[in-house]
């Protein structure tokens, strides 16, 4: 990922769980919940979260899998991954946690049962490529479970949504952060982003099977499951 990518999360990142909640309403912990209950990982599985930001999702997957199972969390931003490792301490969670690019995972094939990424995958600058590794690391029948932005469905609804992200987020998102440019950027590569059965066919391209889209709350976010052959 870039530079001005990773400086960017750097600059934003005492205030990004602030900043999520305020801007999601709070909804960004609800998504995170119904992607672990979708992913169906079990006790004792072996996850690995990419793009793990402040852990929350990490965290999410180690209330499923339990102590019998490892959660292993990365982020190529050393700043806003140093937020996760505080959070998970707080929490007594054992999480590992890795500063690592999705785009060149430090990892041996076929080490994990699922690989999950939240809110991402729109920032690599080559979706193929990441999407490749995170296939690698699978195992065989093992899980990848994707969450992201999308467009919502309906038109008038898709007509506030856009608005919302055009002119609240940057401004509400400046306000909290100090950053404003941030705010401006991550609608940018929402709207750009291939959701639905776009982003199915995405992963189809890199080998994967079953791949299947679930919008949540008209389209705002999607959540994506596929498997390793």
């Amino acid at each position: 990922m870039s530079e001005a990518v990773r400086q960017m999360f750097a600059g934003i990142a005492d205030q990004y769980d602030r900043a999520n909640s305020v801007l999601s309403f709070g909804l960004h912990y609800q998504w995170r919940r119904r992607a672990v209950a979708y992913s169906g990982v079990q006790r004792g599985a072996q996850v690995l979260d990419l793009c793990t930001g402040t852990a929350d999702l990490a965290l999410a997957f180690f209330r499923q899998v339990g102590a019998e199972g490892r959660v292993v969390a990365t982020d190529f931003c050393d700043a806003i991954l140093r937020l996760g490792v505080q959070k998970a301490h707080k929490k007594a969670a054992p999480l590992t946690f890795v500063l690592a690019d999705a785009q060149a995972l430090p990892f041996p094939d076929a080490s994990f049962d699922c690989v999950s990424v939240a809110f991402g995958l729109r920032n690599v600058d080559s979706l193929a490529t990441a999407l490749c590794e995170l296939y690698r690391v699978l195992r065989p029948g093992g899980v990848a479970l994707v969450v992201e932005f999308g467009q919502p469905q309906s038109r008038w609804f898709g007509l506030v949504y856009r608005a919302y992200s055009r002119y609240v987020m940057p401004n509400v998102g400046g306000w909290l952060s100090g950053n404003r440019d941030a705010y401006a950027y991550l609608p940018r590569t929402a709207a750009a982003f291939p959701a639905g059965e776009r982003f199915c066919r995405e992963m189809r391209l890199q080998a994967f099977v079953d791949a299947e889209a679930q919008p949540l709350h008209g389209g705002i976010v999607y959540l994506y499951r596929a498997k390793r052959v």
